[in-house]
């Protein structure tokens, strides 16, 4: 039951910064058929058998042509982070539809829409954490002079292995932490 709400998570994320690309003038994630529902077209296997295995995975990067984005700065924001907004929406939709007793009556949605709140919150405070390749860092790097961009995009290669260390060895749950606090904040403006 977990595991479909999360991969489509994952995929609507995916699906957002190819979409927000074509807006800012980038149209590589739509040329490459990247802009669909179907899980084949988003499907990593590491990180599908990671998703099945540990409960955290990740799909095939929407692929986006940044130099082709315009105006460059804000075009990068933006479709950097167009995936955790949507995972937010997404969190807040199931919050919203959590308000109705139609959905708290059925047992199938009183269990299955605060997992998709949940997974959704946590997968945006995981990808605005500054680590290559995680969104935050192409947020963090558009703000940062030349020399350090260089030196943080070479992180890169090795992200998801530190990613990998910094969950196993538990140094990065704080800092998750933090973020999913911060959306809660943002998202609890909207149900007082």
């Amino acid at each position: 039951m977990l595991a479909i709400p999360l991969l489509y998570s994952i995929i609507f994320h995916e699906i957002a910064h190819g979409l927000v690309a074509s807006w800012f003038g980038d149209n590589t994630a739509k040329r490459s058929g990247r802009l669909t529902l179907n899980p084949v077209a988003h499907i990593d296997p590491i990180g599908t058998l990671m998703l099945l295995l540990v409960g955290f995975g990740w799909a095939k990067p929407v692929p986006v042509n940044f130099n082709n984005l315009r105006p460059s700065r804000l075009g990068v924001i933006c479709v950097a982070l167009a995936g955790c907004t949507i995972n937010i929406i997404i969190a807040m939709t199931a919050i919203l539809l959590m308000q109705f007793d139609v959905f708290n009556t059925s047992s199938v949605f009183s269990t299955v829409l605060p997992i998709v709140a949940k997974i959704n919150i946590m997968l945006a405070a995981l990808n605005l954490i500054p680590i290559p390749p995680l969104d935050g860092s192409r947020v963090l790097m558009e703000f940062l002079p030349r020399q350090l961009q260089a030196t943080l995009s070479r992180f890169e290669p090795y992200g998801f292995l530190i990613i990998l260390i910094l969950l196993y060895t538990g140094f990065l749950y704080p800092v998750i932490n933090v973020f999913e606090d911060v959306i809660y904040s943002f998202i609890s403006i909207f149900f007082v």
